[in-house]
């Protein structure tokens, strides 16, 4: 399985560490990701994500039903 957000499909980031001489190095910046279990009222059951932090805390306002129908996921196959 890829380091990549379920919901939001967010993934590691190129990009260049900067030393104090100004030589540069690449560098990967991972996501935050997270193994959340989330509540799924309309399947009545526990559903188990690989989330990003940021997903998490959006998570809280939307809902799951409502972020998944964005991302366009089944929530049966998890």
């Amino acid at each position: 399985m890829s380091r990549k957000c379920q919901l939001t499909g967010k993934k590691a980031n190129n990009g260049y560490a900067i030393s104090h001489s100004h030589r540069r190095t690449k560098k990967l910046q991972e996501v935050n990701l997270q193994w959340k279990r989330v509540w799924w009222s309309q399947g009545n059951r526990w559903v188990r994500l690989r989330l990003s932090t940021k997903a998490i805390k959006t998570l809280e306002t939307k809902g799951l039903a409502a972020m998944a129908k964005e991302a366009g996921i089944d929530l049966n196959r998890f």
